[in-house]
């Protein structure tokens, strides 16, 4: 099923309705991160429910102090600041929170390895065709083009310590809580009638 419906987003290209179909696309994309977040949410209460209580409470003492690699990726710093940005700046910062997400991805538990990674490919391929009918004539001519993106999730290999699992998983949960947000937004935002606050 999941394949049939990539074959097609990737088979729409840009037509002669481009908000419906950027409204479709959107709507793909949004329910792909909805399940993406809520496999997220599954596995870090999975592991939480797996430690002791004195061990999940250092390792939320630990990570308040720490931060997820994808926090140097330049985003929205508020809702207020989410609702002020363009649909294309939201889809830029989605595709690179996703694009962070490919390698590290492997590095989860193995459920979440036969899973994830394909889902976040599939994300990705959906939101490289939204930025391509949404960009503007002058980033059309150049194409997208994204700066490196030096990933500390890469160095991670499977068995690593607890508190690299539980980083892991945190962070995962949290750019793809950012991720359903941004399109969220970007996608209320090609509907005239409907209110887009968060």
């Amino acid at each position: 099923m999941d394949r049939v419906i990539l074959l097609a987003i990737l088979s729409l290209g840009v037509s002669s309705q481009p908000v419906t179909d950027s409204q479709r696309l959107f709507s793909i994309a949004v329910s792909r991160v909805q399940h993406l977040h809520l496999l997220a949410q599954r596995y870090f209460s999975d592991f939480e429910s797996s430690l002791g209580a004195e061990e999940q409470r250092q390792l939320n003492k630990i990570f308040l102090q720490d931060f997820c690699n994808s926090d140097y990726i330049i985003s929205p710093i508020d809702k207020h600041e989410t609702q002020r940005s363009s649909v294309l700046k939201l889809l830029l910062v989605s595709y690179r929170l996703v694009e962070s997400w490919e390698v590290p991805s492997r590095s989860l538990s193995a459920s979440a390895r036969n899973q994830i990674p394909a889902k976040l490919s599939e994300l990705k391929t959906g939101l490289m065709l939204l930025i391509r009918t949404n960009q503007d004539a002058a980033f059309l001519e150049g194409g997208v083009a994204f700066g490196p993106f030096e990933n500390y999730y890469q160095r991670l290999v499977p068995d690593e310590s607890l508190r690299r699992s539980y980083e892991l998983l945190a962070c995962f949960k949290k750019d793809m809580h950012k991720v359903e947000t941004y399109l969220t937004v970007a996608k209320c935002r090609l509907s005239p009638e409907a209110n887009c606050t968060l």
